[in-house]
């Protein structure tokens, strides 16, 4: 493949805020990274960040990459210093990285008031420094930083920049939107006027474009429309500020929209599992609306939409949802209709084609229960339960009736506040009575409902309640207070979320604790 797929989520990528890898974390960031297919995997600083040099030592003996090379980044030598005596430039070839990629300065605002050196000693630290590299065997990639900023300032001089960087044996030259500032159309300006005073080649050329206009990934794709073939990105956008170009999009865009091969065969579909585990090690949750990978990104909720898909999927899908690796979804709301509820209830094993009543039945009792306040737009399992209660043979028995249960808090002289749920249900002919304390009123319910179902359904035990949200939804007289639950459980097989809705906050949730126990034991038992 001529193009480089050149990813800095561990360098430019760990400058979000609120992302801090460990070096245990960027070894399986690699990992992921590499089985996507990158080309190239920038791993940080040796030298100046001590985690990073760890990072390249562990690298040579736990990574084993099959499609990407790692990359060491860092500075030119510093003005005045021989390079050879430069420790920073000792550090980079000390990582052992077959490819080292060097940040100059090409806007000689930068060179004269942050460096504060002259012109002509900057283009000698970077003729300089790639020499160095190419003489001790390594391949080297220059990014001029500002570069769009400072070629609209002074053109002479950052394109004297790129001269001085392939001249010097650069394998790429990577023009830098450090400031996010730029949009497509001054991408390709640019590319075109300094191949024009240069005489270098666009696929000499790099891209990296940081996202502050929300056009990386356009621009990025501008830049390849212009010719470049190399390309720097970052998983799932990770950057400082708004982040950088999303390696998932660019990819994704290049190789599905304009047809060229950038990855190799097989990775593009694992795109949607990689950027879920990368945004696990960050410790940041999916964006659910992003590109191609986002568990949004293929959902559809008008109705308008789900007749159309019913036909075709393609109609109202502009990719196939599998070939990134993600699912289409149909999202039951109050917009849902005839054809929204037959294909979500055929995703969830239900085929309500053959039972026109019951399908009519459904929906008018959805678009009621919305109207109320009910969402099932992220209630899969809540969902289920009343399209099986509807259709013929397909009930779930439900594992106990209710008698009655009652909460108690206490707050006490000391402070302490104790929530006391005692519940009385029938399970299998059997009247039990079960008292239990939690953390709130409805920890304590789901305590107390545990505790008089497990002689019966031992498999309780491994459910375990991983979310609740709460949503106050203003009544239909505009001051009465209705109440919606979400709540997501999981045991060993999977997860699942239910809702519930009430003007009483505890009812709301019983409602939602009970469909979460009966779907999940109808799921791991056959007695329910």
């Amino acid at each position: 493949m001529n193009y480089q797929v050149f990813d800095t989520t561990l360098r430019d990528g760990g400058q979000r805020e609120g992302i801090s890898y460990t070096v245990a974390d960027k070894l399986a960031v690699a990992r992921l990274l590499d089985e996507f297919g990158v080309g190239f995997i920038e791993g940080g600083w040796p030298g100046a960040m001590p985690k990073d040099t760890e990072f390249f030592e562990r690298a040579k003996t736990e990574l084993e990459l099959r499609h990407a090379v790692l990359v060491a980044f860092g500075a030119t030598r510093k003005a005045g210093v021989d390079v050879a005596a430069d420790p920073q430039v000792k550090a980079l070839l000390d990582a052992g990285t077959p490819v080292v990629c060097v940040v100059a300065k090409s806007d000689i605002r930068h060179v004269e008031r942050a460096l504060r050196t002259t012109g002509d000693e900057n283009l000698a630290m970077v003729r300089d420094t790639v020499r160095h590299l190419v003489a001790n065997g390594r391949r080297a990639f220059v990014d001029c930083e500002h570069f769009f900023d400072g070629f609209r300032y002074d053109p002479a001089y950052t394109a004297s920049v790129v001269q001085a960087a392939i001249e010097a044996g650069a394998e790429r030259v990577v023009m830098c939107d450090t400031n996010g500032g730029m949009l497509p159309s001054m991408i390709t300006k640019a590319i075109n006027e300094v191949v024009s005073l240069t005489g270098v080649s666009p696929e000499q050329l790099g891209i990296h474009c940081q996202n502050d206009t929300a056009c990386a990934v356009a621009n990025t794709v501008a830049a390849v429309e212009a010719g470049v073939k190399h390309f720097q990105c970052t998983a799932n956008g990770y950057g400082e500020r708004p982040g950088n170009a999303d390696l998932f999009a660019v990819v994704s865009n290049l190789q599905l929209k304009l047809g060229l091969k950038v990855l190799p065969d097989g990775c593009l579909e694992k795109a949607t599992r990689v950027s879920t585990a990368l945004a696990e090690i960050a410790n940041i949750a999916p964006d659910t609306h992003q590109a191609y990978v986002g568990a949004a990104a293929f959902a559809h909720k008008a109705g308008l939409h789900a007749s159309a898909i019913k036909v075709d999927p393609l109609l109202y899908n502009h990719v196939d949802p599998s070939v990134v690796g993600n699912d289409m979804r149909i999202l039951v709301t109050e917009m849902a209709g005839r054809a929204s509820i037959e294909l979500k209830s055929r995703e969830l094993g239900l085929d309500l084609a053959g039972h026109p009543d019951t399908l009519t039945k459904v929906t008018q009792k959805v678009k009621d229960l919305e109207a109320g306040g009910w969402s099932f737009e992220a209630a899969d399992a809540s969902f289920e339960l009343l399209v099986r209660s509807e259709l013929p043979g397909a009930d779930v028995a439900r594992p106990f009736t209710l008698e009655s249960y009652r909460v108690l808090v206490e707050h006490r002289e000391d402070g302490t506040v104790i929530s006391e749920a005692t519940v009385k249900v029938r399970v299998r002919g059997e009247r039990v009575i079960a008292t239990a304390e939690g953390n709130g009123p409805v920890n304590a319910l789901d305590e107390a409902l545990r505790v008089a179902l497990s002689n019966h359904y031992p498999h309780l035990k491994s459910f375990e309640l991983t979310d609740y949200k709460v949503r106050i939804l203003e009544g239909s007289h505009g001051t009465n207070a209705i109440t919606r639950v979400l709540l997501e459980t999981s045991n060993h097989t999977g997860e699942w979320t239910t809702v519930g809705v009430h003007e009483n906050i505890v009812e709301a949730s019983w409602t939602a604790l009970v469909d979460a126990l009966t779907y999940g034991l109808a799921r791991t038992t056959t007695t329910v």
